[in-house]
C-alpha cells in the first residue's frame, strides 16, 4: 500500500479496509498515546468501529497534491460526499482558498513534529457549506516499515452555520 485510495467504501466484503485503518490507528497511538477505539478490538472489528464511529477520521496519501484515501461514515456525511467522490478529492480542496496557505503551514508542521493536537480551521463540504473544525488531531502515518504513508486527522467537534456539534 502506498497511501493510495482504498478502492471501495468500507464494508464487510473488504474487511472495512482494516490494513489501512490499522496503520492510521498505530501511527496515532505511537505518536500521541491516543486511541480512537478499544485496543481490545481485532483488526477488522477496530476498522468497523472506526468507520461507524461518532467522530471524523480522514487520511490522505503522500503525493505532491495528496488525495483523500479514507473517510469514515461521519466524515462522508460531514463533507457531504459519497466514497468515490471523497477519495478522488485532493485534500487541499477541502479548505477555503484563502486558508490554503494556513493548511500548507499546518501540514508542514505535522511533517516536522509528527503531529499536532489543537488544529482548528474552516473546511468545505461537497455542497459548498463551510464548517469550522475544533481541536483536531493531525498526524503523520507510517507504513509497517516506518516509511511515510500519508497524514490523517480526527476530530469530534465542528460548527455549522452557528451550531455546534
Amino acid at each position: 500500500m502506498s497511501g493510495t485510495p482504498c478502492s471501495s467504501v468500507p464494508a464487510v466484503g473488504n474487511f472495512w479496509h482494516f490494513e489501512h485503518v490499522a496503520l492510521l490507528l498505530e501511527s496515532l497511538r505511537k505518536l500521541t498515546g491516543r486511541t480512537l477505539v478499544s485496543p481490545e478490538l481485532t483488526g477488522v472489528e477496530a476498522a468497523r468501529a472506526v468507520f461507524e464511529g461518532a467522530f471524523v477520521l480522514v487520511s490522505h496519501g503522500t503525493g505532491e497534491d495528496p488525495v483523500f484515501n479514507y473517510g469514515n461514515r461521519m466524515a462522508l456525511e460531514l463533507f457531504e460526499m459519497p466514497w468515490d467522490e471523497f477519495t478522488a478529492l485532493p485534500s487541499r480542496k477541502s479548505a477555503e482558498m484563502p486558508r490554503r496557505a494556513e493548511r500548507t503551514r499546518l501540514l508542514q508542521e505535522v511533517t516536522g513534529k509528527g503531529f499536532i493536537d489543537n488544529y482548528s480551521g474552516t473546511r468545505i463540504s461537497g455542497s459548498g457549506r463551510r464548517f469550522l473544525v475544533d481541536n483536531a488531531v493531525v498526524w503523520n502515518v507510517l507504513d509497517r516499515d516506518g516509511r511515510p504513508y500519508g497524514q490523517a486527522a480526527t476530530f469530534e467537534h465542528w460548527r455549522n452555520a452557528g451550531s455546534r456539534r
